[in-house]
């Protein structure tokens, strides 16, 4: 066999990643987006390139020997983004998966590593491929060598072979590095020689082959100045030349046999792409043993006459539906496990029995169940109304410990020591696959359910009680879940028509912004390809390229921002590309989704995020942009159900800055909310010195930004990027900010602290958050985890006031019978249909109530306002 090594340059395709793939975040905040793009590419490389040995280079550290030559050498170099460097652990964690090794040595960088084994390789008769995003490495091509550059975004390839470097820059590969050491190389901080760029560089080696020959030779070199140039500049064009050129015999303890490439443990890489959220990449892997173990059998009974005696004052009861969406799935079949006897019970015998119906709806039979909310909507759905629900596994796993909390039961009962369940995949499949099979075959799966769930009530509220949560449980998340039944089953109503039309208006709108693109470009082309738009932006038309990287012109929104004021096109493309989203998006999307009844029913995640928070699926409301005044329009198709009614938002001000001041203790904070200052405006004086006139819109912006910025933990990097302003300048920003606010720099050193010491952080209602990565030895995972114990007891207990305020407006509405319901949660806010003669009650109850939720030593603020549609009602 044909022996072939890939070699893997891993800092240049990490970075290359993290840079073009937006910031993808998985359920644990954790930044994912270099680890997803490298993982992509990998995945692609292992395909496609069948190696028989492998390896992953990375540099050891910012040091190498040749500083020793110039001190300067990649000088210059912004630091690593924290959203970057806590990846790393991540990707050597995905090599370990994948049984692929990788190797860094101090004073050398991974491209002499990568150098050093392809010569190896070469002399050992391999076939060799490199891959990296730095063309350094092409100088490295050969007969045996191919060196493959990431172009465009991370799996858009150039390969590099002699005769492709012939061809592009008429230089054999050696040459590369005599024109690296003339051109010079500003990533690197190479400097060549001044004045003398790509071209000259080419036409000069053409002449002189190398930069030793061109040197001894300067009198034959035509152009005054460029003599001068290169006469003055000898030393520096050699330096820089020697700066580029890679070594290939570092003294390093690794055999060509001990990269040989055996293939991934496929449980490991499953686990740990569920542990990113890589969701799409599962789908392309083999599920783990584990996953598909066939549980211990259960002793059941199949019950077809349903009395009395079969149903006890404490039971568990589970409810199967084997599609996510509930609204629309068929319910398979129940479990009830009552007294020691298990037992399944068929749809037909369920619906068709009095005695099931007269027990469901009977308070006083308290029933355990696995996710209250599903288990109502599904009865509800064949006119039953289940009462007396007293336990639900799902969310109390999921306050035990919100890190891990999968929706799927088997995998529920496995993180509490009951591992013999199969998965429903395994039982029902997947997707185009998922079915019904023999009643056998579920009838024992639902059983196995039912059983684990009853042993697993007692464990789980013992868990409850001994981290003082019982509490927050039953007074909390237990009634939420009812109340986002109800939400659920309520659904908003939608005008239908009025979506069609705003998606005609959007598409008039799209036709007319292409043909004034098409006039401003004098050509037409396909706007929504980077390739020929950068063609027509930075060619075309001549604009100055801002991010023209090793993989070509990049035309991301940010970049179109910032070339806003050199050409009125820019704009046009800008709300090109925002219109095209709001219509394939939400236009489309949301047409997709109405019901008979045009109304949609969306779907509340209640056991999903880690601060506590609520999301919106199938579709997200929660997500519908309304910084755009069309994307603001779209919610003028949610509109009351009744013509005599209105829609009535309430929304918390600033929910989570008053928390950070409750929580902090910070005088100077909570002195503002207390005078109701603007909280923005008195960031700016304080940090800035001035009076109030003083502060003008920047000033303010920029105060905003560092308020909500410190919620959320964010780094120097993180600022920089929201204000345009430099790293320095932002971490100036930042200082000055926690100098002024003494309270909120203590709290987030003694949250570390606490982290440290207990391993976890509590919202104010006692929500739990675990932080195993605040002790980590890495520097990077450490990092991240003090950001989020700063900003985790701050999100989560913005997202607990909310709840409460939604339990406590339900009952303040049930106990005055008023015909008000509560249709949406949208983060802060509460959405309501309100008859229009209850309107003055409600203008003064919710905001009452909401104020009242949880009380804090600053005021909570609420806003309200309604009208005849979501639109109208802000």
């Amino acid at each position: 066999m044909e022996k072939k090594i890939v070699l893997i340059d891993g800092n240049s395709v990490a970075y290359r990643a993290f840079f073009a793939l937006p910031l993808l975040n998985n359920d644990k905040g954790i930044h994912t987006n270099a680890v997803y793009g490298f993982t992509m590419m990998l995945m692609k490389i292992l395909q496609e390139e069948q190696p028989t040995h492998i390896l992953v280079a990375f540099d050891a550290g910012k040091t190498t020997f040749r500083h020793e030559t110039y001190k300067e050498y990649k000088g210059g170099r912004q630091k690593t983004p924290p959203e970057l460097s806590e990846q790393f652990p991540y990707l050597r964690e995905l090599l370990n998966c994948y049984h692929i090794p990788y190797f860094e040595l101090e004073n050398y960088e991974a491209d002499d590593i990568i150098g050093t084994l392809s010569l190896q390789a070469e002399k050992e008769g391999f076939e060799v491929k490199i891959f990296s995003g730095d063309k350094d490495l092409t100088q490295l091509s050969s007969e045996a060598t191919t060196v493959c550059i990431t172009r465009k975004g991370i799996t858009d390839i150039e390969v590099y072979t002699p005769g492709h470097i012939q061809e592009k820059y008429s230089l054999t590969p050696e040459q590369i590095i005599d024109m690296k050491g003339l051109m010079g190389d500003s990533s690197d901080n190479i400097p060549g020689v001044p004045g003398v760029g790509e071209k000259t560089a080419i036409k000069l080696l053409k002449q002189f082959e190398s930069v030793e020959q061109l040197l001894g030779s300067i009198d034959e070199v035509s152009g005054k100045k460029l003599k001068e140039k290169l006469e003055e500049h000898k030393e520096l064009a050699l330096m820089s030349k020697q700066l580029a050129t890679i070594l290939r015999e570092v003294p390093m303890d690794v055999s060509l046999n001990s990269l040989e490439y055996e293939g991934p443990n496929n449980d490991q890489v499953y686990e740990l792409f569920k542990d990113l959220g890589f969701n799409s990449l599962l789908d392309k892997l083999d599920r783990p043993a584990d996953e598909m173990v066939a549980h211990e059998s259960v002793d059941y009974n199949i019950e077809t006459e349903l009395d009395e005696q079969l149903f006890n004052s404490q039971s568990s009861f589970y409810l199967e539906m084997i599609t996510d969406n509930y609204h629309h799935a068929d319910i398979a079949g129940f479990g009830l496990a009552a007294e020691n006897k298990i037992s399944y019970i068929s749809v037909e015998a369920a619906l068709a029995s009095p005695t099931f119906k007269a027990w469901a709806e009977n308070e006083q039979y308290k029933k355990s169940v696995f996710d209250a909310k599903r288990t109502v909507i599904g009865l509800r759905r064949h006119g039953i109304e289940l009462k007396g629900i007293d336990f639900d596994l799902l969310l109390a796993s999921y306050l035990i410990n919100p890190s891990e909390s999968p929706e799927d039961f088997s995998a529920v009962a496995k993180l509490h020591g009951f591992g013999t369940i199969q998965s429903d995949e395994a039982v029902y499949g997947k997707g185009a696959k998922l079915k019904l099979p023999e009643e056998e075959v579920y009838a024992e799966h639902i059983a196995s359910k039912v059983a684990a769930l009853a042993q697993l009530k007692e464990t789980c509220l013992q868990e409850l009680e001994d981290n003082q949560q019982l509490k927050l449980f039953y007074d909390l998340e237990l009634p939420l879940a009812l109340i986002l039944a109800d939400m659920e089953s309520e659904g908003v109503q939608v005008d239908v028509d009025r979506l069609k039309q705003m998606g005609d208006e959007l598409k008039q709108q799209l036709s007319v912004l292409e043909q004034t693109i098409y006039q401003l470009a004098g050509t037409e082309f396909n706007i929504n390809s980077p390739k020929q738009l950068g063609t027509i932006l930075f060619e075309k038309l001549g604009l100055p390229p801002i991010k023209k990287t090793k993989t070509g012109y990049s035309t991301s929104a940010d970049v179109l921002e910032k070339l806003a004021p050199s050409h009125e096109i820019v704009e046009h493309i800008l709300h090109y590309r925002q219109l095209g989203k709001l219509q394939s998006t939400y236009i489309e999307g949301l047409l997709k989704v109405v019901s008979d009844n045009n109304k949609i029913h969306t779907r509340f995640n209640q056991a999903l995020t880690q601060t506590g928070r609520l999301s919106s699926t199938e579709p997200n409301l929660q997500n519908i942009p309304i910084r755009l005044e069309e994307g603001r329009k779209i919610r003028q198709a949610f509109v009351p159900t009744k013509s005599d009614s209105v829609i009535f938002a309430a929304d918390y001000s600033q929910i989570e800055l008053r928390v950070l001041a409750h929580i902090a203790n910070d005088e100077k904070l909570i002195e503002a909310f207390l005078q109701g200052l603007d909280i923005h405006t008195a960031t700016a004086m304080d940090v800035f010195h001035v009076s109030k006139e003083e502060v003008d819109g920047n000033m303010r912006r920029q105060a905003k930004a560092v308020n909500f910025g410190i919620v959320y933990g964010i780094s120097d990097y993180g600022l920089s990027q929201n204000l345009g302003i430099t790293r320095k300048e932002a971490a100036d920003f930042i200082e000055r900010y926690l100098t002024t606010y003494p309270g909120v720099k203590e709290y987030m050193d003694s949250i570390i602290r606490e982290a440290k010491e207990k391993g976890y952080v509590t919202t104010l209602l006692q929500r739990r958050r675990y932080i195993p990565e605040i002790t980590s030895r890495n520097f990077n995972l450490r990092g991240f985890g003090e950001r989020t114990a700063m900003n985790t007891p701050i999100q989560g207990s913005a997202a607990d006031i909310i709840k409460k305020a939604m339990i406590d407006v339900a009952e303040r509405l049930d106990k005055e019978k008023l015909q008000s319901k509560l249709l949406l949660q949208v983060h802060d806010e509460l959405i309501f249909e309100v008859p229009k003669e209850e309107i003055e009650i409600m203008s003064k109850l919710v905001p009452e109530v909401m104020e009242q939720a949880v009380p804090l030593k600053v005021p909570l603020k609420v806003d309200f306002s309604y009208g005849a549609t979501w639109y109208d009602a802000k």
